[in-house]
């Protein structure tokens, strides 16, 4: 079993910044891959970035490209999302996820609000 306990959402201004963090706890040896997920009021959720445990190999959406960068820091057992160049079209209820083994972990979610 994976928990993964999210924070750093809030409101911000179009072109402001904010940093997410997902800590996991639990068998975390087990975890392959961690990432973002975000679903807007009426959309469906849609991944923004995944990061391996291994090899920390990244993957971004098209749409945050060059202004999200996804990172991890082991001894932490935390994944962070610093958001750069917010807009509103950001605004969303981001969630963290994990994949271990087959198995799929979901986080609670935390609100993200980018006001234009």
């Amino acid at each position: 079993q994976v928990q993964l306990v999210e924070s750093g959402g809030g409101l911000v201004q179009a072109g402001g910044s904010l940093r997410l963090s997902c800590v996991a706890s639990g068998t975390i040896s087990s975890i392959n891959s961690m990432g973002w997920y975000r679903q807007a009021p009426g959309k469906q959720r849609e991944l923004v970035a995944t990061i391996t445990t291994r090899e920390s190999i990244t993957n971004y959406a098209d749409s945050v490209k060059g202004r999200f960068t996804i990172s991890r820091d082991r001894a932490k057992n935390t994944v962070y999302l610093q958001m750069n160049s917010l807009k509103p079209e950001d605004t969303a209820v981001y969630h963290c996820h994990a994949i271990a083994y087959i198995m799929n972990y979901w986080g609670q979610g935390t609100q993200v609000t980018v006001s234009s």
